[in-house]
């Protein structure tokens, strides 16, 4: 027996609602089945996401209380720029309000005209719209494994090197203004990226003149499993291994809502002098100065302080492992989840566990409706409500390649009681799976329309 052990104490916590099914069905309906719409006291267990929503330390708390809050200079930001620094090397870091905006302002900068293509694994819903708010094509690359929930390859976010070459030519280097790398791969069931293919993937990019940059925000995940999977690796620190993964690049947009184990920003790394610019002028006009981005003195020492934290082996120990463990419940009782386990959720395979839900009807969002009204656990569909499209032509639901069901682990937050509770309530939705209706949309938004949607059962 070798149980698994919370690398830290508990020292404050907060009350659970308790809520019976009942009650949840009036609350679910009053939200049109859309789960961004309800209350958090109205649910019981949280894994609609792990953005900002990780128990921070002492030491970060502490951190808190000595924010200097100057509007400029400010000596908070010298220490979490210097941290910053010294985990990635990057020449210029600039602070962000969250990681949406690290990319809207990247993005806003780097993309000259519209018409061109920025390739990555897989594009998170924020970072596509982003892209395609510049005119620009979001286009996934990640390799065929990736998009077979069963598959076992120990690193399923890897960008298909054939695919990105012929994406390149087809659109012209000249019309590619950065090539990204999800790490880990969040759309793709938070997937590793193999530091062999992060070369790969640079060298490319590079051989066209083209810039290279990372979606960091789960970066220390990715290097726990290289670590475990990659040859080469198993004797280095995380530390070494994330200063190398961050060498490969040219830069990278960063939420430090997830592996910065804060509850909110992020910021830009940079080394390219003129973008880095062209950056911090856009950044005052949107964010605020330099020395803040948008985020109070105490936000970023709260964030040196986790971006220390997070590299801690005991501590992604246990996080990857509580994922894992969740994953094998479930596999247990013949849930389809996307295998291998990834670093932040477990990714359940909606369109096998609900076959008798056309894609049309959002067996994903079905799951997630179910899943409240079972047990009052709130997770997020990662599908056609969040990717799919209209064709513009006929008008039709054009589906996503996978549809998912998210269960992100909010970092150092519920304890093992809570993710077998959550297990437990698969064994019930199992035994009747076969009555769960679909849905159909009475109200979309043109971007980013699963935060605003609203359904009906079909």
């Amino acid at each position: 027996m070798n149980p698994l052990i919370e690398p830290f104490k508990i020292k404050v916590v907060e009350p659970i609602k308790m809520t019976t099914r009942a009650q949840r069905e009036r609350l679910i309906k009053k939200a049109y089945y859309n789960l961004f719409f309800l209350h958090s006291n109205d649910i019981m267990i949280d894994m609609l996401t792990d953005s900002g929503t990780s128990a921070m330390s002492d030491a970060q708390w502490a951190g808190i209380m000595g924010g200097d809050e100057a509007y400029a200079g400010s000596r908070s930001f010298e220490r979490f720029e210097q941290v910053v620094k010294d985990l990635t090397g990057y020449r210029h870091i600039i602070p962000t309000h969250q990681g949406r905006a690290a990319e809207k302002i990247l993005f806003s900068s780097i993309v000259k005209k519209a018409g061109g293509v920025i390739p990555n694994n897989t594009h998170f819903d924020t970072t596509r719209a982003n892209v395609e708010y510049t005119g620009t094509t979001a286009e996934d690359l990640v390799i065929d494994e990736g998009h077979d929930p069963a598959s076992t390859y120990p690193f399923k976010g890897n960008m298909d090197l054939k695919k990105l070459k012929a994406c390149i030519e087809k659109a012209g280097p000249e019309n590619v203004p950065v090539v990204m790398m999800t790490v880990t791969n969040n759309s793709g069931g938070g997937q590793p990226v193999s530091m062999e293919n992060l070369r790969a993937v640079r060298d490319m990019a590079h051989s066209y003149g083209i810039p290279f940059f990372l979606d960091a925000c789960r970066f220390a995940e990715n290097a726990y499993f290289i670590k475990q999977r990659e040859k080469g690796y198993a004797d280095k620190t995380i530390r070494e291994i994330a200063h190398e993964m961050f060498s490969y690049s040219d830069g990278c947009t960063m939420s430090a809502k997830k592996d910065g184990l804060a509850n909110i920003g992020g910021f830009l790394g940079i080394n390219d002098d003129v973008l880095a610019q062209d950056c911090r002028n856009l950044l005052i006009l949107t964010e605020g100065f330099p020395t803040y981005g948008g985020l109070a003195g105490r936000d970023l020492e709260a964030i040196a302080q986790g971006l220390d934290e997070v590299l801690e082996e005991d501590y992604l120990r246990f996080r990857i492992g509580q994922v894992a463990y969740l994953g094998d419940q479930l596999t247990k009782m013949g849930v389809p989840i996307m295998q291998p386990p990834g670093g932040h959720a477990i990714y359940v395979d909606a369109k096998s566990f609900l076959p008798h839900i056309p894609v049309n009807q959002f067996p994903g969002q079905a799951l997630t409706v179910e899943l409240y009204l079972e047990a009052g656990i709130r997770g997020v569909e990662i599908g056609s409500v969040m990717f799919g499209k209209k064709d513009p032509e006929t008008g039709t639901e054009i589906p996503a390649a996978l549809e998912l069901v998210r269960l992100a682990v909010p970092r150092r937050v519920y304890t093992q009681s809570h993710i077998d509770y959550v297990a437990d309530a698969f064994v019930r939705i199992n035994e009747r799976k076969k009555t769960i209706r679909g849905y159909k949309f009475v109200y979309e938004a043109p971007f980013l329309r699963h935060f605003t949607a609203r359904f009906e059962r079909v």
